[in-house]
């Protein structure tokens, strides 16, 4: 399994000068056993939870310790409570486990926010569900960005008809958890917003939509709901970036993203009108992205975005993990080779393992801003309708290759 990036070296004249480089994903650490009529994780390279579909998982070395620290999120499974596709809706909590290693071998320590998982709460905007944890540290504090929901309740103002489930998931906003050290975290001394950091400023849908906008409202990126937030400074004009995905209806669903601005990393942030990450395909369609990470690379001065690409429209290949890069921060483009990674995996033994679900792709960074561990949220078998807990998150090792550069004329 081969994953590529093109790296830009940014100058003031042309042509641009192009260095190709080759990532090499790495065997993982455990093996697949058959448990009824799912394959589960052991070993390693895999962190899953007892009684629990793991989900998400995004990690950083802690300066304090320096130990490695999985956010993730968690919904309680068995055969009592609701299948994949409805329970991280009804009732996902935030966990955290450590390491010694960023390649695997975390050990679970316990649940940090919205731990009474499924339980009926309505005391706060994330108080029924939160997930999406994606972990960052800047000047020298934590934050811990997220998406949360709550269910407004069946008086709330409804266009046509929702469950209970579809309204919590158009209830959808980003918050974030201020901490100076993960001690002070698991003591539950943290700050939080009392209100979201970013709520939809449209809601536009042809039918069963919560609390519509007036009629002839614009669309805006952060149509319906706000999730999947990715945050990275950017040093040529200081400010932070915080990347974000909604929902449209042209006519039918599909996913866009936007991004939002801020002086500081916990807001105020202002989201910009403009979608990013969208690519025409020269038919009526464009092209559907998910679950973006994205950081700004220093040497090569730019930023690259890792993506879920749905159907391999981006890659022009198979479904997987796809890749882009931009000058900016808000202008992208695809590389020649914009393949990231297959939806497989490698076993120690050579075995290659195809898997239904590698989404939410977290990206371990080492000092120079390379890539050296990727973290995703896995599944080797189909998950929707499962009860059983066989979700988990996934650390797969990165080692880079370099290649010759080579030169594109304008």
């Amino acid at each position: 399994m081969k994953i590529r990036s093109v790296l830009l070296a940014i100058g003031c004249c042309c042509p641009l000068v192009w260095s190709q480089h080759t990532y090499q994903a790495g065997p993982v650490d455990m093996e697949v056993v058959q448990r009824g009529d799912s394959e589960f994780p052991v070993g390693f390279s895999a962190f899953s939870l007892e009684g629990h579909f793991v989900w998400c998982g995004s990690a950083i070395r802690a300066e304090e310790d320096g130990r490695y620290y999985l956010f993730y999120s968690a919904m309680e499974s068995g055969p009592g409570q609701p299948p994949f596709v409805d329970a991280w809706l009804l009732g996902s909590k935030i966990g955290v486990a450590v390491s010694d290693s960023p390649y695997g071998g975390y050990k679970n320590i316990g649940f940090v926010y919205n731990k009474d998982g499924y339980t009926p709460d309505r005391s706060s905007w994330d108080a029924q569900t939160v997930s999406n944890t994606h972990i960052k540290r800047f000047n020298g504090k934590y934050y811990l960005y997220y998406c949360g929901s709550v269910d407004p309740g069946e008086d709330a103002r409804i266009k046509g008809t929702l469950s209970k489930r579809d309204r919590i998931q158009q209830n959808q906003k980003l918050g974030v958890l201020c901490f100076n050290s993960i001690k002070e975290l698991l003591e539950g001394k943290y700050t939080c917003n009392e209100q979201p950091l970013l709520i939809p400023r449209s809601r536009v849908k042809p039918n069963n939509v919560l609390e519509p906008s007036p009629e002839g409202t614009a669309v805006k990126p952060d149509n319906l709901i706000m999730v999947n937030p990715a945050v990275v400074y950017c040093p040529t004009n200081r400010k932070y970036f915080l990347y974000f995905k909604g929902n449209v209806y042209d006519p039918g669903w599909r996913g866009v993203h936007g991004v939002a601005i801020s002086d500081e990393p916990a807001g105020p942030f202002r989201v910009l009108d403009d979608n990013v990450f969208e690519f025409e395909t020269g038919t009526a369609q464009k092209l559907n992205a998910e679950d973006p990470y994205v950081w700004y690379h220093r040497k090569d001065r730019c930023f690259y975005a890792v993506f879920k690409d749905f159907t391999g429209g981006f890659t022009q290949g198979k479904p997987g993990l796809a890749i882009m890069y931009s000058k900016d921060g808000l202008h992208w483009d695809l590389p020649e080779h914009s393949l990231f990674m297959n939806k497989e995996i490698i076993l120690k033994n050579g075995e290659h393992v195809d898997v239904d679900r590698l989404e939410r792709p977290q990206l371990f960074l080492d000092e120079n801003d390379d890539p050296i561990v990727l973290y995703s949220a896995c599944s080797i078998t189909p998950l929707n309708q499962k009860k059983d807990g066989s979700s988990f998150n996934i650390q797969i090792p990165i080692v880079r290759q370099q290649n010759a550069p080579h030169t594109i004329l304008n």
